[in-house]
């Protein structure tokens, strides 16, 4: 599996190649620093298999790289980091081919988890509301159960609901209501979504 990483910042890409490297074994991280690398690679690697694009790349507009590269190489998922957490910078990537948006905050566990959703072929977004936000919301308005509240920690430690249902004795029939339960509550879509809000709660 090839993966390019695109971004200016040598430090980022260095960790971000590590983290990357851990998803399987055959995993190869390829690099580049700006726009006119980053085509180079994906002229020389017809087998890429996913980009991380960095929507601030020096000399060349972000939303217009990934506009290109959608256009010239639309069989290639590419997915934007970004230090901005900007709802609207989220909105427009979203209403291109791009397949996600990640804050360059987010926690490695959870970066590997959408980029596993990603590469399985879903779209992943960072949740609406702000932990803070979230927290006080499903707390004070008591969405989440004790019993929730149980699932939603495993879930963050990255159990499958059969994991979950060992692990509670119940039966994976109930734990699939309450990581429902729970995604309505935390305003999310999926399960990497209901991780990154849910370590507010664990």
């Amino acid at each position: 599996m090839k993966i390019l990483i695109v971004d200016d910042h040598a430090l980022f890409r260095d960790g971000l190649s590590l983290l990357l490297r851990t998803l399987a074994e055959d995993v190869v991280v390829i690099e580049a620093i700006d726009s006119i690398s980053a085509f180079e690679v994906l002229s020389d690697h017809p087998d890429l298999d996913f980009v991380l694009l960095d929507l601030n790349i020096p000399g060349k507009d972000g939303f217009s790289i990934l506009e290109t590269m959608n256009k010239e190489y639309p069989t290639v998922p590419v997915a934007v980091l970004s230090a901005s957490a900007r709802q609207e910078d989220v909105d427009r990537v979203m209403a291109t081919s791009a397949v996600g948006y990640i804050h360059k905050n987010t926690p490695s566990k959870l970066l590997l988890g959408a980029v596993q959703l990603m590469l399985a072929g879903g779209l992943y977004t960072p949740p609406t509301a702000s932990h803070a936000e979230v927290t006080e919301s499903a707390k004070s308005e008591a969405e989440l159960t004790d019993r929730q509240l149980e699932v939603l920690a495993l879930l963050v430690g990255g159990a499958s609901n059969k994991q979950i249902a060992g692990e509670l004795g119940i039966s994976e029939a109930t734990i699939k209501m309450h990581v429902t339960a729970i995604f309505k509550a935390l305003n999310v879509n999926n399960r990497t979504q209901a991780a990154l809000a849910g370590q507010t709660f664990v």
